[in-house]
């Protein structure tokens, strides 16, 4: 009988999914299809953050892209702007689906619209 109970526990305990990540969710679409040799990039506009915070992108499908991790910038001051190179595989039908999520410390949670005041797509021309 204990073991069981036991096992139906573990069955339970694995069963049980992990909880879906928060943060914040963008669709964004290319400016135009790929050509050969062109790269799509992600140009993120980071505003205000406290000391220590990093911004996580993403896919929806949970394929790492990039952090940002803000260092040297004076209190009260806004990071910066960032370029992260997407990959192709991570762009479905000319658009990217995107997660963003600030982390602090042990919290993480949606970045604000004045945390991550831009996101656009540009495009890298392929080289010459």
């Amino acid at each position: 009988m204990h073991t069981s109970l036991a096992i139906l526990t573990l069955f339970a305990l694995l069963g049980q999914s992990a909880p879906a990540p928060t943060g914040r969710v963008l669709v964004l679409a290319l400016p135009h299809a790929l050509q050969t040799g062109e790269t799509a990039l992600l140009e993120v506009k980071v505003g205000i953050l406290q000391r220590g915070a990093e911004i996580e992108i993403e896919t929806t499908a949970g394929q790492p892209l990039g952090t940002i991790s803000p260092f040297g910038i004076r209190s009260g001051e806004p990071a910066g702007v960032y370029t992260i190179p997407v990959p192709a595989n991570a762009i479905a039908n000319g658009h990217i689906w995107l997660r963003l999520l600030l982390d602090y410390g042990q919290a993480q949670r949606a970045p604000t619209v004045k945390e991550v005041t831009r996101i656009r797509v540009k495009i890298m021309p392929a080289p010459q």
